[in-house]
């Protein structure tokens, strides 16, 4: 029997715990679908798992490259889909813990993504451009030429508003249109974590100022006196964009732990463009309710009744 869970939802809902419990529980193995949990050295303003997480079960995709090396959409769901398949092979149960819409629609409807290799000189032009224009002003360009694609990602995301373009440039296509969907020959349960806006903000608030006390400012000063600039994609992370302004001098470490509140608030609300409490394809349990017990009853439920079309 070959299925793939998946759990999604905002950031801070607690999708890493409960995909922990539900890979013990269901002889499972966890993939990641957090964009930013690729990067080495990047643990504590990631919310990686913990060391005795990774001993608990096998987890897949994380610490995979450098802060500095370039990784792509198709680089992910290629590496992901093979883990998938591994997984299934030993008679495992595959699960996707994660809240990257980009990377987690990507496996579950088998995006056909365009592979169009990266352009230095066009990226630099791009740069150029926002800096004397503005952000805003590439992002108004891609709502221009593709809705769709502007749709689904942050105005304030340079590096996948410059790659849509980037795409649009090299194919004359927009990059929406390229990304066909192609389906799976094995089904899929997605699980969504949901609960209440202010009880969101406030876990996330929590969360922040658990990074903070964890040590998050010198994770960054490391990251810096390793050689990371800033300007790195992965530097741009919510946290570190933060606390690198305040090494700078840019900002008080109060205003940067406020920022990164505020920012992740607004970056939760976003997320609901990838994972919509209407999308009938996912079952969605709020967390103030006895969520693991309708985890466990919804995975069984899905897994007897493959089991049952299988047999």
């Amino acid at each position: 029997m070959k299925c793939l869970i998946a759990i999604v939802g905002p950031t801070g809902i607690g999708k890493s715990p409960r995909g922990l419990s539900i890979a013990k529980r269901f002889s499972g193995e966890i993939i990641n679908s957090d964009s930013r949990q690729i990067y080495r050295h990047m643990d504590i303003g990631t919310a990686k798992p913990s060391v005795a997480d990774f001993s608990a079960v096998p987890h897949h995709l994380f610490d995979i490259i450098t802060p500095d090396q370039p990784y792509s959409l198709a680089h992910y769901q290629k590496s992901a889909l093979e883990a998938i398949y591994h997984i299934q092979e030993r008679n495992k149960l595959p699960i996707l813990v994660g809240g990257s819409g980009q990377y987690v629609w990507s496996v579950i409807e088998n995006w056909q993504i365009p592979e169009v290799a990266p352009d230095p000189e066009f990226r630099e032009r791009m740069v150029k451009i926002a800096n004397e224009q503005g952000g805003g002003f590439l992002y108004q360009q891609l709502k221009g030429i593709d809705p769709a694609a502007a749709q689904k990602m942050l105005p304030g995301n340079l590096r996948r508003v410059i790659r849509a373009l980037e795409i649009y440039e090299k194919t004359g296509e927009k990059p929406s249109a390229l990304q066909t969907k192609k389906g799976h020959g094995f089904p899929v349960k997605i699980i969504g974590l949901t609960c209440e806006r202010e009880r969101l903000y406030g876990r996330i608030n929590l969360r922040t100022d658990r990074m903070m006390k964890d040590g998050l400012l010198d994770e960054v000063k490391r990251l810096m006196e390793m050689g990371y600039s800033p300007d790195l994609p992965s530097m741009s992370s919510l946290g570190y964009r933060q606390i690198t302004a305040h090494l700078a001098g840019d900002m008080a470490i109060n205003e940067a732990v406020q920022a990164i509140k505020w920012e992740t608030h607004r970056f939760a609300r976003n997320q609901c463009a990838w994972f919509r409490l209407n999308d009938v394809r996912i079952t969605w349990l709020d967390t103030a309710g006895v969520v693991d017990e309708k985890i466990d009853y919804t995975i069984s439920s899905f897994l007897q009744a493959q089991a049952q079309t299988t047999g």
